[in-house]
């Protein structure tokens, strides 16, 4: 038996960062977890969590091109080079969503993956499906090994959300399981 402490915020958002990310580090450090899995769209969640960052192997997770606007990125060029220089910065389509939302946007309906995305966020918040989602799109491009890693997520801006996951690809997603939950939001939506 093992007991730990979760810690819950009251309610999501960007000012849960700086603890997050010092929780999930700490928890890393703990467990000697080599890899932390960082969801940044803007690169400003990602160079706070360099900052902070003393042994790990950071990755960080953000939006494929073209996510907001046609051909363009959600990172400025320069904040992407600082972000190179100290961690694995991946790019790729969100993994419980990709060509299936844009499916559902021009025909109507909801995709099964797009039901699984749903319920995480209903169910656990925002963060703690963006911490899933970027799990497996950190395996999927080979950045991360199939190991425990802590993952860290928010909603759009921020990180308020910490877990320690077993990754999988995206082909054998129900072999993921959520290991530990380190922090999260008690109120689950923003408004």
């Amino acid at each position: 038996m093992m007991e730990k402490k979760i810690v819950y915020f009251e309610k999501p958002g960007k000012q849960n960062t700086e603890a997050t990310l010092r929780l999930a580090f700490e928890r890393a450090e703990e467990l000697d977890i080599e890899y932390v899995v960082v969801a940044s769209t803007t690169g400003e969640t990602a160079l706070k969590a360099i900052e902070m960052n003393r042994e790990r192997k950071l990755v960080v997770v953000t939006y494929h091109t073209g996510f907001y606007e046609e051909g363009e990125n959600s990172m400025q060029p320069e904040v992407e080079e600082k972000i190179r220089k100290h961690a694995v910065l991946v790019r790729q389509s969100h993994a419980l969503s990709g060509v299936e939302r844009s499916i559902s946007r021009k025909l109507g309906g909801c995709s099964r993956v797009e039901a699984i995305a749903e319920a995480l966020r209903a169910l656990f918040g925002h963060g703690l499906k963006v911490c899933v989602e970027i799990a497996i799109m950190a395996a999927d491009s080979g950045a991360i090994p199939i190991e425990e890693v802590v993952t860290v997520g928010g909603r759009s801006r921020g990180a308020d959300t910490a877990v320690i996951i077993r990754p999988a690809h995206m082909n054998s997603f129900f072999n993921m399981q959520i290991k530990e939950i380190i922090c999260m939001p008690r109120e689950k939506r923003l408004d």
